[in-house]
């Protein structure tokens, strides 16, 4: 194999975070990456430190891919319109890219400026966006948002897994626990302090 003109940080992410979505995150090696780009496995240590750090950027690059796509969905709508077009992007991102979402569990930022940490903020963010027309006082916006990303993660992760055995169709699931959640924003409680 020879080096391959033009290899940077950012192609050997992608190509990870592609074949992760492929293989499976835990199935993804440094080894694996560099047979797929074409170049011997230490070409890929110009670019990454590490198979952890390989890891944690494919986190970073989840992380933002899915931001973007909730922000995306969620422009101009409110309320209902707002969490629906949110739920659908994240259940669609994660469907889409299990591998590198899988990446994303587990990973903290390990300082105050950590890509990590911004791309988590880009995200909480989404979520307060999405959740803004409900009636949550500032008490229990956090909560809110651990409630939804919990419903989010766990309806999308256990699809992307093949966990729901059942007969009875599965968006016809996610539209009833969209109601479901609609229905618990609407009702949280507004405490103001």
């Amino acid at each position: 194999m020879s080096e391959r003109v033009g290899l940077t940080a950012t192609r050997v992410v992608a190509a990870g975070a592609a074949l992760a979505d492929e293989v499976g995150f835990p199935s993804l090696t440094m080894g694996m990456l560099a047979k797929r780009m074409g170049v011997r496995t230490p070409s890929l240590y110009k670019h990454v430190a590490h198979q952890e750090d390989l890891h944690r950027r494919i986190a970073v690059l989840a992380v933002n891919e899915a931001a973007v796509a909730m922000e995306s969905a969620i422009r101009g709508r409110t309320g209902r319109d707002a969490l629906t077009s949110a739920m659908r992007a994240f259940r669609g991102y994660v469907l889409s890219h299990p591998g590198r979402y899988a990446a994303t569990i587990g990973v903290e930022a390990l300082v105050p400026d950590d890509p990590m940490a911004c791309a988590r903020d880009r995200f909480e963010e989404t979520l307060r966006s999405t959740l803004q027309s409900y009636p949550i006082g500032p008490a229990h916006t956090m909560h809110a948002m651990r409630a939804l990303r919990s419903i989010l993660h766990g309806f999308a992760s256990l699809q992307a897994a093949h966990g729901f055995q059942h007969a009875t169709d599965i968006d016809e699931s996610f539209e009833w626990l969209i109601d479901v959640a609609d229905r618990g924003l609407r009702s949280a409680p507004n405490q103001t302090c």
